[in-house]
């Protein structure tokens, strides 16, 4: 059988597993905003000023300069506040739709999946567009640009800071919590845009598997864990979720 074939195979596979499937549950990465526009900040580009980006997103960094890395921060809000939700984060919001249990786990912190109508989003590293107080851990949406420096809690007086997760920095307890328990129950999992290699979501793939799960991967290269999923399609988010999801109508 030829690629193509085997591609178009695949995909009418994977979309009947979703029009049988109740419980569906997506995990996407940077790889589905990068189509939108979005940095990555990763790897020999990821430079801000002469700063690595991976050496800003700290704690010891915040410590360190707090007013540096506001600045950082600033500059990626502005980056991110024109950018617009592209075809693939549209076809999840369709999804989730006609799914009786549907949830949307994501590593990205850009807030496009709420932009495009994502209501059931789970953040594994929280939101570049919310704020938490250092003191009393108050958080709150903010979409100041720039948020003016030193930007103190209205609460508490103590400084904030992005409510993201930092390199160093263990996920929220809860919202892992919440993605395991969705994990053990989903009848499908789709992983979309993921590099495979940042835990523990690199891993949630094969968690779901494990516990019974039909997982695909969509992805523009081949990850860690391409040959252990159902199935592996490799190409653009925007193309290829649509494809499986909006010409996927639920059976009557």
């Amino acid at each position: 059988m030829s690629r193509p074939d085997q591609v178009a195979k695949n995909i009418e596979l994977v979309r009947e597993k979703i029009r049988q499937a109740r419980r569906v549950l997506v995990l996407t990465g940077a790889g589905i905003s990068a189509e939108s526009g979005v940095p990555t900040f990763r790897g020999a580009g990821g430079l801000w000023r002469e700063y690595r980006a991976t050496d800003l997103a700290t704690p010891e960094a915040f410590a360190r300069n707090p007013q540096l890395v506001w600045e950082f921060y600033n500059y990626r809000r502005q980056v991110l506040a024109p950018l617009k939700p592209n075809a693939a984060h549209m076809a999840l919001v369709t999804l989730e739709n006609r799914t009786p249990d549907f949830v949307l786990l994501t590593q990205n912190i850009d807030g496009l999946h709420q932009a495009a109508g994502s209501r059931a989003v789970v953040e594994l590293h929280g939101n570049i567009w919310w704020v938490r107080c250092c003191g009393c851990g108050r958080k709150s949406e903010d979409r100041r640009l720039p948020i003016p420096y030193p930007p103190y809690c209205e609460a508490c007086g103590a400084m904030l800071r992005p409510d993201v997760v930092w390199f160093g920095e263990s996920l929220d307890s809860h919202v892992l919590q919440t993605a395991y328990d969705n994990l053990e129950r989903c009848d499908v999992m789709v992983v979309i845009g993921t590099s495979g290699v940042v835990q523990p979501a690199a891993s949630m793939g094969l968690y779901a598997q494990q516990h019974g799960a039909f997982v695909v991967e969509i992805n523009l290269e081949p990850t860690p864990y391409s040959r252990a999923f159902n199935v592996s399609l490799l190409g653009k988010a925007g193309e290829l979720v649509p494809q499986i999801i909006e010409e996927s109508p639920p059976s009557s």
